[in-house]
């Protein structure tokens, strides 16, 4: 019954309707529906137009809400988005590839991602915000560091927890993987990282940022073997952004100091 019928005063009709959104949880009508009944009004919208308006900002403020949840789980360590990458700055990388990247059907198809490049050239960048990308469309996301990543597979494997820990990885659809190649890892975390990869192969994406080339990996991967395997895994089907060896960020700072220099 509308409220004209139920014999509500305005002033009471407002009381039920914030009583009900509280009980329905729709606080995002609770908390706009007299602007939009004011904007409603003056625009003569018909019942149906102004129940679709309440509906409709709803919808997109839960939309958002899941969106934050979702980046806030991956554990970014800080935000980064594709409209704050420098193109221009970086001409090795292509602003087509990536934006094509950003529409994240590599991850609906369960593809991986390498991105290869000295320090400064933006590889963290590209992943945290391709991450983000990805999350808001609504898949699960998480990133880690690959030192992180291992020393807690070897922690979860001394506490009998592996498998569990592997299947919780194994369970997010994009997982980004940074500083990949900075350190030497011994047999052990390698073969324990290859089974968290193993686990994904064709079924979930993943992403990681190397600052050494592929032939550079058995620095990482000591064992030549376990090397191939790693790099195949990360490769097949995948996209590879190679950001190259001039690091944007110094260029960047030179460029400042030179500008105060003459100033």
């Amino acid at each position: 019954m509308s409220p004209r019928k139920r014999g509500l005063t305005e002033e009471a009709a407002t009381t039920a309707i914030l009583q009900a959104c509280r009980m329905l949880r729709l606080p995002t009508i609770r908390g706009q529906f007299p602007e939009l009944a004011d904007g409603a009004a003056r625009d003569q919208m018909s019942y149906r137009g102004f129940l679709a308006e309440l509906l409709m900002a709803e919808c997109d403020d839960r939309a958002r809400r899941r969106s934050e949840r979702r980046i806030k789980a991956a554990s970014f360590p800080r935000d980064k988005s594709l409209r704050a990458f420098d193109f221009d700055a970086n001409p090795n990388i292509d602003a087509a590839v990536v934006h094509t990247l950003a529409t994240c059907e590599w991850v609906n198809k369960g593809e991986p991602l390498c991105l290869i490049g000295d320090s400064g050239t933006g590889k963290s960048h590209l992943l945290i915000a391709l991450g983000t990308e990805a999350a808001m469309k609504g898949f699960r996301v998480r990133y880690t560091l690959a030192t992180k990543l291992v020393n807690e597979l070897v922690e979860a494997a001394d506490d009998k927890q592996l498998s569990k820990t592997i299947a919780r990885y194994g369970r997010v659809d994009l997982l980004c993987i940074d500083e990949l190649g900075y350190m030497e890892l011994d047999r052990r975390g390698a073969e324990l990282l290859f089974q968290v990869l193993t686990e994904r192969e064709e079924k979930n994406s993943v992403a990681i940022a190397s600052n050494e080339s592929f032939g550079g990996w058995t620095k990482t991967f000591t064992d030549p073997r376990l090397c191939a395997a790693i790099v195949d895994r990360l490769t097949f089907n995948g996209a590879i952004i190679q950001t190259g060896t001039e690091s944007y960020r110094l260029a960047h700072t030179k460029a400042q100091t030179e500008h105060a220099d003459s100033a």
